[in-house]
């Protein structure tokens, strides 16, 4: 820009930064940013154009939802020093911020790959799909966890990972395959909840890619075994062995209105012989 000592009216100014001059009337109010000079004839607002990094600055700082306090603060204090400390500290909550976005991200997309499968699937196939790792926070449960138990176990896992809702991850329940091959249709042996973007592996559930069984049931709890009877016997004539366990998850419970309309997922990790 030509004649950068020139002085800009307030209106040039606002024009300049993409603001409202009301924005600098305000900031010159409460001391936080002065104008250049005040014009001796008619009283109006002048900025020089050295002045656009400093508002730079604070424009930014307030888009990052710095309080005025604040602001005032590093004003009073300015320095690189002062400067750098608060930019550490603002990047440092943008980042968890960031990391709360793409693990939303990632269950509305989960949500909607439910959703898709609800439009398109057979209740009565059986598939193999290929899946990717997942990690995975599990909870040890026997038959006499009683319900109240797991939920309490539940809750100390979402606030240790810093879930701020169940619904931040999918959950559901696993059963070993050992036990399905045993007829021990019942024997659930932990309860998982999928982080979307865990910070380290260390201590989690690692679900491996590889090919699926996938299989739905809805119906009745009690007749959950007969599914899994279906299945062996899939898993037998087409020549495949179950292995790991199996992840139960309902795909449906957001738009059911009764457990009675749950639709359960079932996936297996196999291999053939």
């Amino acid at each position: 820009m030509d004649e950068k000592g020139k002085l800009l009216t307030i209106g040039q100014f606002a024009a300049l930064h993409g603001i409202n001059k009301k924005t600098l009337m305000w900031y010159d109010e409460i001391g936080l940013f002065r104008p250049a000079a005040i014009n001796s004839e008619n009283g109006y607002r002048c900025y020089s154009y050295h002045q656009s990094s400093i508002l730079e600055t604070i424009l930014l700082l307030r888009e990052l939802d710095v309080s005025i306090g604040e602001i005032k603060g590093f004003m009073q204090n300015r320095s690189a020093e002062s400067l750098r400390c608060l930019l550490d500290e603002k990047i440092e909550g943008l980042d968890l911020k960031i990391s709360h976005l793409k693990s939303v991200r990632k269950t509305l997309c989960n949500y909607r790959q439910n959703m898709d499968t609800l439009l398109t699937m057979d209740l009565s196939a059986i598939d193999i799909i290929n899946k990717e790792e997942c990690c995975l926070v599990t909870v040890e449960i026997g038959r006499e966890t009683s319900y109240d138990k797991q939920v309490e176990m539940i809750i100390a896992e979402t606030q240790k990972y810093q879930l701020r809702r169940l619904h931040d991850a999918s959950y559901g329940t696993m059963i070993c395959a050992e036990s399905l091959y045993r007829g021990d249709f019942d024997d659930y042996s932990r309860l998982f909840i999928e982080i979307p973007s865990p910070i380290s592996k260390q201590g989690l559930h690692i679900r491996p890619a590889g090919k699926y069984l996938r299989a739905f049931y809805k119906g009745d709890w009690e007749k959950m075994p007969d599914k899994y009877g279906e299945i062996l016997t899939y898993v037998k004539e087409n020549g495949l062995r179950l292995k790991g366990f199996s992840y139960e998850m309902i795909i449906n419970g957001n738009v059911a209105d009764s457990t009675k309309d749950d639709i359960v997922q079932i996936e297996i990790p196999v291999a053939e012989f």
